[in-house]
């Protein structure tokens, strides 16, 4: 049944690509996987192969990757995505040997692609079981790692009808896990090979703290000036990867609230997004890359027009926002909270541990609806202590659960 669907799905895939420039691009990657892969492949070589279906999980594998390439050169890596938004945007990735696209998982792709590359042993971040790839591997001895890996009721793992498809787990040699309950659920299919290290990407974002940039025009937005001298700053609220429902909460507020100034980074950078937003608002607003330090402080508010520095971005603020929640899900929170900042996000967060922490420790504050915004914030104004308060606690959920890195490569052998 799995076989005839991925059949199915390639023949969607090949369709699309007629009507789909993206779709074209993840198509035609994939058909020159192969050859790629022969000119490439270094045949006297080890190769350890990191699977991520997008950017998401490249940022959760990063971190491995990177220790790996430091503390064993004798390895060589194989990166491959699954979608052109993260290939596109990592094909050049130089902490990797080889980027490319992994091809669907047909039986005879599998094999020509494991027969190119025959790889030592292979990381799948989070969601990816691919099973025919996974049966091949574990077929051939290779070890099977699946990293930052977490698991709910509801998958299909764990539903009757769900038990064939749920083979494909029992190939993974160790599964490393974000909680406690995906454990659990993997006892309960007769798996005990998971041990739970909490998720890479806390590691990668105190890395990505590390080496933030200055940014001189955000630097002249928070303090009004360009002089670089000392004197109070303007409490600046940061809202990251927002999309139009969660532009239309903060936006609202804060054209009643001049007495702060607004950062705004879109998850979407189109001229037609761009236009909406200025639509909204009401106050002096300047764009990152049509600005100059002089003009951006005596702005109000400071749209980032362009992708690369929302990390950076976060430093200069008090209070963040992350959007997705009133969509498909919630973006990256952890760049926030990193900062010491109380971080915002909507209710689509069920599925993302890491704001379940936030919430628990209050560093993370869940909204519904304009009125409970517009109700922290009042209270943010009314008691600036409890924005420190808030931000640490979010800070120290970080610091909490970090080193998931290290221990997954002690556990493999590869610290």
């Amino acid at each position: 049944m799995y076989n005839i669907v991925i059949y199915l799905y390639l023949t969607g895939v090949a369709i699309a690509s007629l009507f789909s420039e993206k779709v074209k691009k993840m198509w035609r990657g994939e058909r020159q996987t192969i050859k790629l892969l022969r000119e490439k492949v270094d045949p006297d070589a080890k190769y350890v192969w990191f699977h991520a279906a997008s950017l998401g999980e490249f940022e959760q594998g990063r971190p491995l990757m990177e220790r790996l390439r430091q503390t064993h050169p004798e390895y060589k890596i194989l990166l491959t995505f699954f979608s052109p938004s993260g290939y596109e945007v990592r094909k050049d990735y130089k902490g990797a040997d080889i980027v490319c696209y992994l091809p669907l998982d047909t039986i005879r792709n599998s094999r020509r692609f494991l027969r190119a590359v025959r790889p030592v042993m292979a990381f799948f971040i989070k969601y990816e079981f691919w099973y025919n790839y996974f049966h091949i591997l574990q077929h051939r001895g290779v070890p099977i790692y699946s990293v930052s890996s977490i698991f709910r009721k509801d998958q299909v793992f764990f539903r009757w009808y769900g038990k064939q498809y749920g083979k494909v787990l029992s190939c993974v040699t160790r599964f490393f896990v974000q909680n406690e309950e995906s454990s659990r659920l993997l006892r309960t299919i007769g798996i005990d090979a998971s041990e739970v290290v909490g998720d890479t990407r806390f590691d990668r974002v105190l890395q990505i703290r590390d080496a933030a940039k200055p940014l001189p025009i955000v630097d002249a937005f928070r303090k009004g000036r360009t002089d670089g001298g000392d004197g109070p700053e303007h409490k600046v609220f940061v809202a990251g990867s927002s999309w139009g429902p969660d532009e239309d909460i903060f936006i609202r507020y804060f054209n009643e609230h001049p007495e702060w100034r607004l950062i705004i980074a879109p998850h979407v950078i189109s001229e037609d997004h761009l236009k909406q937003i200025l639509s909204k608002l009401n106050r002096k607003t300047v764009r990152y890359t049509q600005t100059t330090p002089e003009e951006a402080a005596t702005a109000e508010c400071l749209i980032i027009d362009c992708f690369g520095l929302l990390s950076s971005v976060y430093n200069y603020g008090d209070v963040a926002y992350v959007g997705g929640g009133f969509g498909v899900g919630i973006h990256n929170v952890l760049e926030a909270a990193v900062w010491s900042m109380p971080v915002f996000f909507g209710p689509n967060n069920a599925h993302f541990q890491e704001a379940q922490w936030l919430k628990a420790s209050q560093g993370g504050i869940e909204i519904s609806s304009y009125d409970d915004f517009a109700a922290m914030m009042n209270r943010f104004i009314a008691d600036p202590k409890l924005i420190e308060e808030r931000g640490k606690a979010a800070a120290e959920v970080v610091d909490k659960h970090t080193g998931a890195t290290e221990a997954i490569l002690k556990a493999v052998g590869l610290k």
